[in-house]
């Protein structure tokens, strides 16, 4: 199973690489990071680079396609290379997914439209304007398409794939052997559930943004 993995400038890393560390682990699975050029690709801190070993011509055929999101999404969604690949992978992938606001580039490819999806919760309104249907899930599928929600999500995604692909025991063992058990210090990892103050001085900020 060869999966692509789509990264592009101001992704954000836990969104490729949470599911990556998940689907990696799949029996028979061959992953590439692919970008419009191939080469390091720089993270939204800039502190970080990721590798896309190919360019996205270059993985004409995956069998399933993970798109990350993160600040850059808003420029890549003018990015007509990258639309049109999306658009032509679709027609044969098992499965076409993304984490984060990534779903707005599956999205404004016309992959979405009259879809349940989700996204980060600050991008909900965008996947909306795509004609999408957003949804407050941390994951969602709909028929093949398989969203996740903001960043940490993409873990979740990773395993909820990883149980259709390969059975439930498959995806149990790798979430022990990932030891993929939260207990965070807070809870405040939605804006249902987070201070008021917090939730309010996100959603008054341009764009989507966590810088």
């Amino acid at each position: 199973m060869q999966i692509a993995m789509v990264v592009y400038d101001r992704f954000t890393a836990l969104d490729v690489v949470g599911p990556y560390e998940v689907l990696s682990r799949l029996p028979d699975v061959h992953i590439d990071f692919v970008a419009e050029k191939a080469g390091p690709v720089r993270t939204e801190t800039g502190f970080l680079a990721l590798t896309a070993d190919k360019a996205l011509e270059e993985v004409p055929h995956p069998d399933a396609v993970v798109v990350a999101g993160g600040p850059g999404t808003f420029a890549q969604a003018e990015n007509k290379a990258l639309l049109d690949w999306l658009r032509a992978v679709d027609a044969g992938t098992t499965w076409t997914t993304s984490v984060c606001s990534g779903s707005l580039l599956l999205a404004a490819a016309g992959l979405l439209r009259g879809r349940r999806a989700t996204c980060h919760w600050l991008a909900a309104d965008f996947l909306r304007q795509y004609g999408a249907e957003p949804t407050g899930e941390r994951v969602v599928t709909d028929g093949k398409y398989v969203t996740a929600a903001g960043v940490s999500s993409g873990i979740d995604m990773g395993l909820a794939l990883v149980g259709r692909i390969a059975g439930d025991e498959h995806a149990q063992a790798v979430q022990l052997m990932i030891e993929y058990d939260p207990q965070p210090p807070y809870d405040a990892g939605s804006p249902q559930k987070a201070p008021a103050h917090l939730v309010q001085e996100f959603r008054t900020k341009s764009r989507f943004t966590l810088t």
